[in-house]
């Protein structure tokens, strides 16, 4: 029987400086997205799959992330006060119960293994576990990680990573999956190739940042074996898997993803979200049908 997924790790030890300078005093995973942090948007996806604790790989700085799951008596004191009942309700979904998240630190920036690594003494030896980075923003009816705990139920192990077709330009931007087997949803992976050069990659389907992974690739990190960039890469010590003969899957999960690490991607995020809102479709909607007639009236 397989074991069910509980705990996932949010690698979370980034600069941001992408989005300086807004991260000189506020990690990357506060800025909002519409009104809910980027990490909020990972959490609600990490529960809706069933995750029960959460892992956090942070850094220096981090503190306001840390403090956003806390309980604010205060705030809520207030808010009872004034009979804000809606708002309460939204407040508790940000609460976390003692015990359910942890904090690791990272204290170099080494790679995305190095910091999974990390975690390492808060997870069993013989349990799966999965991996969210909230910079990919996977906007679906059925939550990403959720399709994928379902597919990995249903395969009966291994190790999952979400994958996506991307054009062919932008491929060697990621790391790419080399399909042995085309099930449907999902494929099987014969290899993994961490941003090829132009020309060599061996497919299209790109690996994004939802992972489910089998007790054996922290073992494979424990050899700290550097890859591209000269990083620890989380992509080798899956690929680590299939060289051992066990099972990698890729799953064509159903939704959109925004890049949420690029500025360009945070706004059409936004934009799209603003979008999806009831009480704030209509006034986006009418602002931007005014800026696109502005744009077309000056051409």
């Amino acid at each position: 029987m397989t074991r069910k997924v509980t705990k996932a790790i949010f690698p979370v030890a980034g600069l941001g400086t992408r989005f300086l300078p807004a991260t000189k005093s506020i990690p990357k995973e506060i800025m909002t997205l519409v009104d809910r942090p980027l990490i909020q948007y990972a959490i609600d996806e990490a529960r809706a799959a069933g995750i029960k604790e959460f892992i956090f790989v942070t850094s220096r700085g981090k503190g306001a992330l840390e403090d956003y799951f806390d309980n604010s008596p205060v705030l809520e004191q207030e808010l009872k006060r004034k009979g804000k009942d809606k708002l309460l309700d939204v407040l508790e979904n940000t609460n976390m119960e003692s015990g359910a998240i942890a904090y690791i630190r990272q204290h170099k920036a080494l790679g995305l293994g190095h910091a999974v690594w990390c975690a390492r003494r808060l997870l069993d030896p013989n349990e799966p576990f999965a991996v969210i980075l909230p910079d990919d923003v996977i906007a679906a009816d059925k939550p990403c990680l959720q399709q994928m705990v379902e597919a990995y139920e249903e395969l009966g192990g291994g190790s999952m990573v979400a994958a996506m077709e991307v054009p062919a330009d932008k491929v060697s931007a990621y790391g790419v999956l080399d399909v042995e087997e085309d099930l449907g949803h999902s494929v099987v992976a014969r290899g993994m190739v961490e941003k090829p050069a132009p020309g060599t990659e061996p497919s299209n389907l790109a690996v994004i940042g939802r992972y489910i992974l089998s007790p054996d690739v922290m073992q494979n990190l424990n050899q700290m074996k550097q890859g591209a960039g000269g990083e620890v890469q989380l992509t080798d010590a899956i690929a680590d898997e299939i060289t051992a003969g066990r099972k990698v899957y890729g799953h064509r999960f159903s939704g959109q993803r925004f890049d949420c690490g690029s500025k360009a991607g945070f706004l059409q995020a936004t934009i799209s979200f603003g979008l999806s809102r009831d009480d704030l479709r209509d006034e986006l909607q009418e602002y931007l049908d005014e800026l696109s007639a502005v744009r077309a009236a000056a051409q």
